[in-house]
């Protein structure tokens, strides 16, 4: 019994010293509470408050920009540039340097850029950086800074080749483990290089800091969308953000721009460009009922031999015109009822003294036109001629000639779609007549002592074409959000009629025989495939001090009208600046790239039932390689090439199999609500598809869908990024 008694006691004095221990902790645990709550608790919540950021803005998706046909003309690509942090708690500098050859190796066959040995002293100079620090921390020294952010010297990558990386040896192990992590830029790229590069604009900055210039510019806020909130959390000496309100994606929007049209026009620009050593050109198409501008090319030299679109000329090229201004100066007189077409002028040897000036005829040299009619001053672009014309009309009411000018157009502002575009400035002799001089009239009925950018003389010619009906340059042509159209844009009439049923026939007669015409400037321009008429225009450039006798590096040439002249479908200016060989003449430069646009864009987008020989190919297959897609465009596109096809399903979405003689279309199934699977579709297909799902989507390579990163099928909440591999 006594021994049991004195276990029992040794028990309790166990049981009590136990709960002692735990009263003790207790207790610690409590004073330790009250001291962190309100002794220590102001220090805690200001370390809180530096390690989590709230309100932190999460940018948008910025919109695509498509043209009029739906090919992708600017998008946001993701890049990542690629960091170590060689003070990560788990790197071991044993494993380091245990993986670092394989690892060498490997980024050496995704990124050749670098050798595998230059990849390993990179990696292992990070390593020595650290292990130099530690060394001297150990010494005593405070001042040392831990670098964090030891940058891989690798170019930026996309999202497939970070993906493949993470899982290359060493760096699989995680961003704690090896120190690898990424940041993420935006990159605006244009699928079609310099196509219209300068019309669709830039951005500011690597990380989309907002519309620079051109449509990106005009229409930024809508591109932009809107940003998302977000909490940003210091783990670890790396950022973590978790999204506390989703972005809302930017819209797209659609251009007027025809891509096959574009290549024409900047190719047949560019050759010509090359080909006479010219400082700059311009070419814009424009289709006439609606104004579309559907190809506009802006190329200056950039250095010896090299031209690219550094400004949009065609918008914002303050100059005077030249001869093509003519013919608004004869519009204007047949529309006052003070000229008619065959009213004589003499123009001599083509030499005219006017007061202390003398005015030259391009044919001076050989004796000038002599006697001829006001409709043959347009067909022989005779300065003198029209001038005559002009002073006999109006000298002594010049405001009435400009009054006309005025109600042509060429004092309105035409609210273009694209920043920093120019308005015409032709002055009036009532409003400025301390800068209306006895010369004036007659040096602006030719085109001088005017400024005025070539959208405006477009715009201009564009009217005649048009039945006298005077339509705005238009360059979007819809928006929409979330593939949805919110908006489409329709034809802006400016004018009704900018003149008389009687002057329109008089002056579209006169612009048919400049080109068709034996002797008319622009003969140059004449076509046996297409009829175009237009009027050519040669004018010197003002050359600072030197004035107007800095000989013929100092010229202007160009030539606009319309194609097919009976039934005109689109009008079109050619502007080249300053060329170096050759001389300078509005028919055999301008007019000579005018007629390939009007040729190849006819030859393709206008010539109806076109017969053509072909044999028989045993090389090739017999159908051709048709993508997977939307329905209604596999077919539209199929028809047209006349493909055979099965044409049993009701899908929108549908899959094509080339066979032997047709091409088999089945049902694609793609849902909004989870990831589509757009492998085997084409660029445009697969964004749009992948859009319209809520996905931000980063694009590599060309050519058909090949990979996406996230699995079909599968549930992706709204924003995230799918890569889609293409070739």
């Amino acid at each position: 019994m006594a021994k049991s008694s004195d276990n029992s006691k040794k028990i309790q004095r166990n049981y009590f010293l136990i709960a002692l221990i735990f009263g003790l902790v207790i207790i610690a645990i409590i004073v330790r509470a009250v001291i962190v709550s309100f002794v220590e608790g102001n220090f805690w919540r200001d370390l809180g408050d530096k390690s989590i950021q709230s309100g932190i803005p999460i940018p948008a998706s910025r919109g695509n920009i498509y043209s009029d046909n739906n090919e992708l003309m600017a998008t946001s690509e993701f890049r990542y540039r690629l960091y170590v942090d060689f003070w990560a708690d788990g790197l071991k500098g044993d494993t380091l340097r245990k993986y670092v050859k394989p690892l060498s190796v490997q980024l050496n066959r995704l990124l050749p850029q670098k050798s595998a040995a230059q990849y390993e002293s990179d990696i292992i100079s990070g390593w020595k950086q650290r292990a130099d620090a530690e060394a001297k921390i150990k010494k005593g020294d405070t001042q040392i800074k831990k670098n964090r952010e030891y940058r891989l010297n690798i170019d930026e990558i996309n999202y497939l080749q970070l993906k493949a990386i993470r899982q290359m040896p060493f760096f699989k192990q995680g961003t704690n483990k090896s120190g690898l992590y990424a940041r993420s830029l935006v990159q605006r790229t244009k699928p079609f290089g310099t196509l219209a590069s300068r019309t669709i604009g830039d951005i500011y900055g690597e990380f989309e800091m907002g519309g620079k210039n051109g449509l990106e510019l005009a229409y930024d806020s809508l591109l932009s969308g809107k940003p998302g909130k977000g909490t940003r959390q210091r783990v670890q000496g790396h950022n973590i953000e978790i999204t506390d309100k989703q972005p809302v994606q930017g819209c797209d929007i659609i251009s007027t721009i025809d891509i096959n049209m574009q290549d024409i026009t900047e190719k047949a620009l560019l050759d010509k460009l090359k080909e006479l050593d010219a400082e700059s050109g311009t070419a814009v198409l424009m289709e006439v009922k609606t104004g579309d501008i559907k190809a506009i090319t802006n190329m200056g030299r950039i250095r010896e031999g090299v031209w690219g679109e550094t400004k949009n000329y065609a918008v914002s090229d303050m100059s005077e015109p030249g001869s093509t201004f003519k013919v608004a100066s004869m519009m204007v007189a047949l529309e006052d009822n003070l000229v008619k077409p065959s009213d004589p002028v003499d123009v001599g040897n083509g030499v005219f003294k006017y007061g202390t000036a003398t005015l030259l005829d391009h044919n001076a040299s050989r004796g000038g036109y002599g006697k001829i009619t006001a409709e043959k001053a347009i067909w022989y672009s005779s300065n003198i001629g029209v001038a005559k014309l002009i002073l006999k009309a109006y000298g002594n009411n010049p405001g009435k000639y400009v009054d006309g000018l005025y109600r042509l157009g060429f004092n309105q502002d035409l609210h273009l779609d694209i920043p920093g575009y120019g308005v015409a400035k032709v002055r009036h002799p009532n409003v400025s007549p301390n800068t209306w001089y006895k010369t004036t009239l007659p040096w602006m009925s030719f085109g001088y002592e005017t400024q005025i950018p070539p959208i405006y003389t477009l715009t201009f010619f564009n009217a005649i074409a048009n039945n006298g009906t005077m339509v705005k340059p238009l360059f979007v042509k819809e928006i929409r959000e979330n593939g949805n159209v919110k908006e489409k844009r329709e034809s802006v009439v400016l004018k009704e009629h900018i003149c008389s049923d009687l002057t329109l026939k008089e002056i579209r007669a006169m612009l048919d025989s400049v080109v068709n015409n034996q002797g008319g400037t622009g003969k140059p321009a004449r076509s046996d495939l297409v009829r175009i008429s237009g009027k050519t225009g040669t004018a010197q450039l003002s050359q600072g001090s030197a004035g107007y006798k800095a000989g013929g590096l100092s010229h202007q040439v160009s030539f606009c009208g319309y194609f097919p002249s009976n039934n005109p479908q689109y009008s079109c200016i050619v502007v080249i600046r300053k060329p170096r060989n050759g001389n300078a003449s509005g028919g055999f430069m301008s007019g000579v790239v005018f007629k390939r646009i009007a040729e190849e864009v006819y030859a393709q987008n206008i010539a109806v039932g076109a017969r053509f020989t072909a044999y028989n190919d045993t090389i090739t297959p017999k159908t051709p390689q048709v993508k997977s897609g939307l329905s209604e465009n596999l077919k539209y596109v199929m028809k047209k090439l006349n493909v055979d096809y099965a044409d049993n399903q009701k899908g929108e979405w549908q899959n094509a199999h080339s066979a032997d003689d047709r091409v088999l279309l089945s049902n694609r199934s793609i849902s909004d609500n989870s990831v589509p699977n757009v492998v085997g579709m084409g660029a445009k297909d697969a964004v749009y598809a992948l859009e319209k799902a809520g996905l931000r989507v980063v694009l590599a390579g060309n050519g058909e869908v090949r990979s996406q990163s996230l699995l079909a099928g599968t549930k992706a909440p709204k924003g995230q990024t799918v890569a889609i591999q293409l070739q």
